[in-house]
């Protein structure tokens, strides 16, 4: 069985047991994060919601916070004397997909 559901304004497909990151939560690590944004539930028989699905959830445990690697932002506009360099480390959440229901 699996589900797609929203957050951080992307959507993810995920199946119980799965890792994934998304972008941060107000959560500590340990503790549990229940999403009800469900678009789409999948498995023998597929339910499409109109835009949710009512009814599901996809719960999941916070393994740990933290943030990616880093980027290079470089602007250059040419003949002009302008460069500026500028560095980015997203923040992000690990999550264990718990149950879907």
């Amino acid at each position: 069985m699996y589900a797609v559901f929203i957050t951080g304004g992307k959507q993810f497909r995920v199946t119980e047991g799965q890792e994934i990151y998304v972008e941060k939560l107000d959560v500590e690590a340990g503790d549990t994060v229940t999403f009800t944004d469900v678009l789409m539930l999948g498995g023998e028989k597929t339910v499409v919601g109109t835009p949710l699905v009512a009814g599901a959830k996809v719960v999941a445990k916070v393994v740990k916070n933290g943030r990616g690697p880093k980027i290079i932002v470089f602007k250059f506009k040419q003949k002009k004397d302008y460069h500026k360099k500028q560095g980015h480390r997203q923040a992000y959440t690990k999550l264990v997909i718990e149950t879907i229901a």
